[in-house]
């Protein structure tokens, strides 16, 4: 199937096509940073009640994928197209590779 016209049903449908478009390995070690620091900010929230800084969450967690995105894997994001699919995707993948399931 053709991006441009691809349809999932089912985020299992989904999800190959999510890894397939994190291949390059900087592209997903930036999705894990970003990630990471969105764990950490949301602790340091809860911990410390300075509510002000949820406006960083996604800044950290968009800001590095993107960039993964952009000049390494060198294709659109697919939060453009699919938003809450590739939001579990993110946590999916973020999962697989600390668990070791997907190596980095």
């Amino acid at each position: 199937m053709n991006e441009k016209t691809e349809s999932f049903k089912t985020f299992a449908e989904f999800y190959p096509y999510y890894l397939a478009e994190h291949d390059n390995l900087t592209c997903r070690r930036l999705h894990i940073i970003g990630s990471t620091l969105v764990i950490l900010l949301l602790i340091i929230v809860i911990w410390s009640r300075n509510w002000y800084l949820l406006w960083l969450l996604p800044i950290l967690g968009y800001g590095f994928a993107w960039v993964g995105h952009f000049f390494f894997e060198k294709n659109k994001p697919a939060t453009f197209k699919y938003p809450l699919y590739s939001f579990a995707g993110d946590w999916v993948m973020y999962w697989q590779v600390i668990t070791g399931k997907i190596r980095m």
